[in-house]
C-alpha cells in the first residue's frame, strides 16, 4: 500500500474528532462568555436598585424630621431596607438600615436623646437601623427557598421589630433615668409603661401595618417586571 494514501487516510479519520473538539471548546467559550454577561448584567440592575433604594431611605427619612408622629417621628424607611434586603441580599437591608441610621441623626431626629446620652444615641439608632436590615435578608434568604411571598412577609415583620426590640434595649441601658422622668411627667407609674405605652406602640404598629401591606407587593412587582423583561 502507498504510504502516502495511509498518512492521507489517517489525516482524515483524524479530522472528525479534531473538528468535533474544537466546536465544543468553541461552544463552552460562548457559554462562559454568556453567563459572565448575564451576572454582570444581574449585579448591574442590583447596584441600580440599591442606589435607587438608598436614595428613597434618605428622601423619606428627611421628610420624617419635618413630618413628625407623637410622640417621634415614623419610621417608613423600615419598607425600602425590607425590599432591598429580598431582591438584592442580606449586606443590602444592612446598608440601607445604616443610611437610615445615620439620616436620624443627622436630621435632628434622636436630638432629644443626644442631649441625654451622645455616645448612646448614637449607638442604638445606628445598631437599631443595621441589625433590622440584616434581619430582614437573614429572614428571607432562607424562607424565599420555599416560598417567596411567605419570606417577603416575615423579613416585613421582623425589621420592624427588630428596630423597636433595639430601640427598648437601649432605652434600659442608656436612657432610664430620663425616660422614668419622661414618663412621671406624662403621669405614668414607671418607665416600662411609658415606654410600650407611648414611646413606641402607635409607632410600631403603624410601621408594622405598612411593611406587612407595601413590602410584599413591592417585592412581587419588581420580581414581575424582572421577569417580563428577561
Amino acid at each position: 500500500m502507498d504510504t502516502a494514501n495511509v498518512n492521507t487516510a489517517s489525516t482524515n479519520t483524524a479530522n472528525p474528532n479534531t473538528t468535533d473538539a474544537n466546536t465544543a471548546k468553541a461552544n463552552t467559550a460562548k457559554t462562559t462568555t454568556a453567563r459572565v454577561n448575564t451576572t454582570k448584567r444581574f449585579d448591574t440592575r442590583k447596584l441600580v436598585l440599591l442606589a435607587i433604594l438608598t436614595a428613597i431611605v434618605i428622601v423619606l427619612q428627611s421628610l420624617a424630621a419635618v413630618l413628625p408622629v407623637y410622640p417621634f417621628t415614623l419610621t417608613l424607611v423600615l419598607i425600602p431596607m425590607v425590599v432591598g434586603a429580598a431582591l438584592v441580599n442580606t449586606l443590602a437591608g444592612g446598608w440601607l438600615g445604616l443610611v437610615f441610621g445615620l439620616v436620624v441623626l443627622l436630621t435632628g431626629n434622636a436630638n432629644a436623646f443626644l442631649a441625654v446620652n451622645p455616645a448612646g444615641t448614637i449607638v442604638v439608632v445606628i445598631l437599631k437601623g443595621a441589625l433590622a436590615g440584616l434581619a430582614a435578608g437573614a429572614i428571607y434568604k432562607p424562607l424565599a427557598k420555599k416560598n417567596r411571598t411567605i419570606a417577603t412577609i416575615a423579613a416585613a415583620v421582623a425589621s420592624p421589630v427588630v428596630n423597636t426590640g433595639i430601640f427598648i434595649i437601649g432605652s434600659y441601658i442608656f436612657f432610664l433615668p430620663t425616660i422614668t422622668a419622661w414618663g412621671e411627667a406624662a403621669g405614668f407609674s414607671n418607665a416600662t409603661a411609658y415606654i410600650f405605652l407611648s414611646l413606641v406602640s402607635f409607632n410600631f404598629l403603624i410601621e408594622l401595618g405598612l411593611n406587612l401591606v407595601l413590602s410584599p407587593s413591592i417585592v412581587r412587582l419588581v420580581q414581575y417586571g424582572r421577569s417580563r423583561r428577561n
